[in-house]
């Protein structure tokens, strides 16, 4: 047999006409790629407009500025906050003012009052009164004064100090973990005191945090006992941090080894003790549900001021208010500057009616936001303090700010938040409140009922929240006594 001594390449000859295709079109230069058409991209969503009333961006844009106001000998000018910022003809029909560049405007709760720059706070509406703006008495037809309130049943309420029964606090927490809201860390927490040579409580102290020489995002001012509760959050860096405290132009410095128990204790020398001053403001739920409350608040706002006046501290006493509803009502955020004129700031009080509301969240956030920066709260040596009266959970938008980050900033502030929660408040709601309180050193307190299902029922011991251990007596008695506490401390002369 004879054999080929080549390969037999017979079988492949078939595919040399394929072969031959094949070059041709590798020749051919690729078509443009314009002339392919593209598959349609799905436009992407704009981020949401941030609200026209912030002030301050969170904890990422560092601490806020301390208060620094003088006095509050004024009239408590009013002010609009909007929910969004308005089109040029919409500012012209409020303002008469379309091209003013300086963009979002405060619109003046009283016509002819000339209105603000968002950006600066209420006291720009004080010099512009003070320079003669014209400012009507003549409320407007949805916040006309009602009728004096009649005399009628007390409203009875509990209270809770999440401070001292810190445990039952964090336990209540993790009972309600499934409850969607952004939650303040409570992983570790410290106390300072602060006092003076001769063992007095230092109200008001600077506190600024430090780490490796850089400041955290973590800052406080003591309360009328020379107290405040450190509770570092995820973003405050590092396990040794040094906890600056300053009061005038003495300043100390003491370390703090993160996770300690004890607590941090300065002293500070060169302080001068001087009658107390108290910053009072209201933040209120003006929201259709809220009717009975505000009536009874309004009922009761005199002699609730004249039991502080005459406690033993006899406090300089300022008074102010911010009102909220939620957006597309009458009015979203509005808000009566502190004042020392009691007869003026009821005036206020009783020009405010409630409305609007219907889909449960409201702009608890946003009003917060306005008392906590927009306010004209006094300077070194003021107890400052915030009572939040609400029936309703704050909405969550990511345009807005977050009741925690102003916990944090009221802290800063030397801002202590009393919430009180109202007939109607969800357990998210419940949860917010008492966070925003425990916070700031403040307390829980919530309305009680003779039937806890019917706040009809009248007044009572019964309550549906998550509450243990709790005392009970009339509303107006109970901020008399929240307050006296607060100042039982103050150093006197």
């Amino acid at each position: 047999m004879h054999l080929p001594t080549h390969p037999d390449t017979r079988p492949f000859r078939a595919l040399r006409p394929l072969a031959a295709c094949l070059a041709l079109l590798l020749a051919v230069p690729a078509a443009p790629a314009h002339e392919w058409p593209s598959p349609p991209s799905r436009p992407q969503p704009k981020p949401p407009a941030p609200w026209p009333g912030l002030l301050w961006a969170g904890p990422q844009a560092g601490m806020p500025a301390p208060p620094t106001a003088r006095d509050c000998a004024r009239p408590p000018v009013r002010f609009d906050v909007p929910e969004r910022e308005r089109t040029a003809q919409q500012a012209a029909d409020t303002d008469g003012s379309p091209d003013d560049p300086s963009g979002p405007r405060l619109r003046s709760w009283r016509p002819g009052l000339a209105a603000a720059g968002a950006a600066a706070p209420a006291a720009a509406l004080h010099e512009a009164a003070r320079a003669g703006a014209r400012v009507s008495n003549a409320p407007e037809a949805l916040t006309a004064p009602s009728p004096t309130p009649q005399a009628g049943e007390p409203v009875t309420a509990g209270v809770v100090d999440d401070n001292t029964d810190f445990g039952e606090f964090q336990a209540f927490l993790r009972r309600h973990a499934h409850v969607p809201l952004r939650a303040w860390s409570l992983q570790e927490r410290v106390r300072l005191d602060v006092r003076d040579a001769r063992g007095r409580a230092v109200p008001d102290a600077r506190v600024e945090v430090f780490s490796r020489g850089q400041p955290q995002p973590l800052a406080a001012r003591t309360d009328a006992g020379g107290r405040a509760w450190l509770m570092p959050q995820p973003d405050v860096d590092g396990d040794r941090l040094d906890v600056r405290v300053s009061r005038g132009r003495e300043v100390q410095t003491v370390r703090w080894q993160r996770g300690q128990r004890d607590a941090l204790q300065v002293r500070l020398d060169g302080v001068v003790a001087a009658r107390a001053r108290l910053d009072l403001v209201f933040v209120i739920d003006a929201t259709g549900s809220m009717g009975d409350e505000i009536a009874k608040l309004k009922r009761s706002m005199r002699e609730v001021a004249d039991r502080i006046a005459a406690l033993p501290q006899a406090p300089d006493l300022c008074f102010g208010l911010v009102a909220y509803r939620d957006r597309g009502d009458a009015f979203f955020v509005r808000g009566a500057d502190l004042s020392r004129d009691l007869g003026a700031f009821q005036a206020e009080l009783a020009a405010l009616q409630a409305g609007g509301g219907g889909d449960y969240p409201e702009a608890m956030a946003e009003a917060l936001h306005t008392a906590v920066h927009r306010l004209s709260w006094r300077g070194e040596g003021t107890a400052r303090l915030v009572v939040l009266l609400a029936d309703a959970p704050p909405q969550r938008r990511p345009e807005g700010p977050h009741v925690d980050h102003e916990a944090r900033a009221a802290l800063a502030r030397g801002i202590k938040i009393v919430s009180v929660g109202a007939s109607g408040l969800d357990r998210e709601g419940e949860i917010a409140m008492r966070q925003v309180a425990q916070a700031t050193g403040g307390r829980f307190v919530f309305l009680t009922y003779a039937d806890a299902r019917d706040p009809a029922s009248g007044p009572g011991r019964e309550t549906s929240h998550d509450v243990r251990d709790y005392s009970v007596e009339t509303l107006d008695k109970l901020v008399v006594r929240l307050v006296s506490e607060e100042l039982a401390a103050w150093p006197t002369p």
